[in-house]
């Protein structure tokens, strides 16, 4: 993050504490997540842009290498070894700031989460009933 004493309070405030470039990614990142889940709602969460769709669907944050992406991904083999070269060492993504960002990975990560939250919503609603 720009400054540890910044407590952004939109996603907005988050993008506009970074350098230009920064903030192109950032920006970028951002309409991808739109793009793939149009229904969810941007948030700060933890200090860091959220998007939710019944339930917390992805976060993203910048960092002075990096942009961390998360969470991890899980519950398909092949989305799973296409993120296998971002992945930290808790699975959490990190995408080299001196790299190409994959937008498109990003965008089939989010899709998936947005399967696997609304999943996850009906079957709550089927178990209540």
């Amino acid at each position: 993050m720009a400054t540890a004493q910044v407590r952004p309070q939109s996603i907005d405030e988050y993008i506009a504490a970074f350098s230009p470039e920064v903030r192109a990614i950032l920006e970028r990142i951002r309409l991808a997540i739109a793009k793939a889940a149009p229904g969810a709602q941007e948030s700060i969460s933890y200090r860091i842009p959220t998007f939710t769709l019944s339930g917390a669907l992805v976060y993203f944050a910048a960092f002075k290498k990096h942009i961390g992406f998360y969470p991890p991904v899980r519950g398909d083999a092949g989305l799973e070894k296409a993120v296998a070269p971002y992945a930290g060492a808790k699975g959490n993504l990190r995408f080299p700031l001196d790299r190409p960002i994959p937008y498109g990975l990003i965008e089939r990560i989010v899709r998936l989460r947005v399967k696997q939250n609304l999943g996850q919503a009906a079957a709550k609603s089927n178990k209540r009933r």
